[in-house]
């Protein structure tokens, strides 16, 4: 058996080689601590200081020096395509859903809600299984859906309210 290895750093845009891979869906990629095991089978503990959100093609430095790469798992998805696209990623985009954007489509997680929401506004709706890749948060990193109050230019201090409520 081989020794597990201890990652604690995450690099987004990692400038040297990666020595395995991880291969995870949209919802694994988001994590703080947790054991895995890689593509070619070794043990790897992730103990990140806060929750990250690990995107393809990012890498965890393990203590060694090593880089796992960060791979995007394909998963069950949502095509959506239409006429008016930009106005189908607006009512998406409305209700915090995650969207990978594309020119000539969009990829959402399946959801039968917004799935009849599209459905209603003409859009062509179909099950694909690819990796997904949503856009980040509105400063570039981050997720779009998730309650992830971490520092962007629109962080409050922790004593004071954040403006925005979680009814959705």
């Amino acid at each position: 058996m081989t020794q597990r290895k201890l990652a604690q750093t995450y690099i987004s845009q990692p400038d040297g080689p990666v020595s395995d891979t991880l291969t995870l869906t949209y919802e694994a990629r988001f994590l703080r601590r947790k054991l895995l095991v890689t593509d070619s089978g070794e043990t790897v503990l992730v103990d990140l200081a806060q929750v990250t959100s690990l995107d393809h093609d990012g890498a965890l430095q393990c203590e060694d020096g090593t880089l796992i790469g960060v791979r995007a798992a394909p998963e069950p998805l949502l095509q959506v395509t239409g006429e008016a696209l930009p106005r189908l990623a607006w009512h998406i985009g409305n209700r915090h859903t995650p969207c990978q954007i594309e020119v000539e489509r969009l990829l959402i997680q399946q959801d039968p809600v917004i799935r009849t929401m599209l459905a209603h506004l003409d859009a062509k709706v179909s099950e694909v299984e690819e990796p997904f890749t949503p856009e980040g948060g509105a400063y570039g990193h981050g997720r779009t859906h998730a309650h992830e109050h971490g520092h962007s230019a629109h962080s409050h201090a922790p004593d004071q309210p954040h403006g925005h409520d979680h009814a959705h």
